[in-house]
């Protein structure tokens, strides 16, 4: 896997809206994503041609919004680029994308949700992306930013060393929904749940792998697609999975692992990381989705030592932390601990 070279403060980073037009939609939320992602690192934050168009215009233009992202990895100026915003459709990119562009011209990529469809493209090509906060969801955050992601985003983007271990959030999290069309809203802070300790589902020893996954929904769509890595890839991985702001059901994850099961994908992996339900799940069901977890790698699958982790700082709930595609990852069963101990940047 090729690694892009680090941020650095006065780096030049391209904005793009691969999927919803967000920003051309709430153009205050996009402005104070922007405006705060500048400040806290130091970097020019530079729209692509189409990154606030019209939402109604974006949504009928995937080859434009195509056009936009390879012209940022096309551009030697760009050191980065981040997704505006998720959404659903950046499925319709694809057949646009030049993977030849990407692979010669590797930069950081940082976005989640829909994005994963575009993280896949990167890996398809060959290079190491970043799951991890949008302009609009991560660093419009309300308020200011939460120390516990922009330590991660500068761990993870702008050190040439391993992120070594990540812990969970000691600052509480919040799946909360404020109205993001209210811009009173943006001085209100979220209400922060007391902080959550990662639960260890199963495993012992230690298992290293390579990080490999995304939104379990957004996966679902491109199963299928030239996109879809090859079965070797997935031979050591640790699978990270997380569900979106739309809540699917515990079922939906039971489905989707049982599928993996079927592709023989369950059995080649070295663990199975699993973000924090998003969407407002109660907590009182979050064990639901452990239930799942449990259900069907080990019930049915008879995966007994296949390290799952449940419950991480990662995806759909704030604060988040950075999970570099294709980057060396370990879990340690016995000390309950998970780090990353690769370098995701050069």
């Amino acid at each position: 896997m090729l690694k892009p070279s680090r941020l650095q403060p006065g780096d030049r980073v391209a904005t793009v809206s691969l999927s919803w037009g967000g920003p051309g939609a709430i153009p205050y939320r996009y402005e104070v994503g922007k405006r705060q992602l500048e400040k806290e690192f130091d970097l020019e934050v530079v729209e692509m041609p189409h990154t606030l168009a019209d939402p109604d215009w974006v949504a009928q233009n995937p080859q434009a919004r195509a056009a936009d992202i390879m012209q940022a990895f096309s551009d030697p100026t760009f050191k980065a680029i981040i997704s505006s915003i998720g959404g659903d459709d950046s499925i319709r990119l694809l057949p646009y994308l030049d993977l030849a562009t990407m692979r010669g011209n590797p930069k950081i990529f940082l976005g989640f949700s829909d994005t994963t469809v575009t993280h896949f493209a990167c890996y398809k090509a060959g290079l190491v992306s970043f799951y991890g906060p949008s302009i609009m969801a991560g660093f419009g955050e309300n308020v200011g930013m939460f120390p516990y992601m922009v330590d991660s985003v500068r761990r993870t983007l702008f050190a040439t060393e391993a992120p070594g271990e990540i812990r969970a959030s000691e600052e509480g999290w919040t799946v909360e929904m404020l109205d993001w069309e209210d811009p009173s809203n943006q001085s209100r802070r979220r209400k922060l749940n007391p902080p959550m300790t990662w639960r260890y589902l199963q495993g012992e020893g230690v298992h290293r792998g390579h990080l490999l996954g995304g939104c379990l929904e957004v996966l679902d769509w491109l199963r299928g697609t030239a996109f879809w890595p090859e079965p070797e890839k997935w031979q050591g991985a640790i699978l990270f999975l997380e569900t979106s702001e739309e809540a699917p059901p515990p079922e939906a994850l039971a489905r989707h692992l049982r599928v993996l099961a079927a592709m023989g994908i369950l059995p080649r992996l070295a663990g199975i990381l699993f973000g924090r339900p998003g969407g407002g799940v109660p907590l009182e069901q979050f064990d639901a989705y452990d239930e799942a977890l449990f259900q069907v790698v080990t019930r049915e699958e008879g995966l007994t030592t296949l390290p799952i982790v449940a419950r991480m700082d990662f995806g759909h709930t704030d604060p988040m932390f950075v999970l570099p595609y294709g980057v060396e990852a370990e879990i340690d069963c016995d000390n309950q601990r998970f780090a990353i101990w690769e370098a995701a940047v050069v």
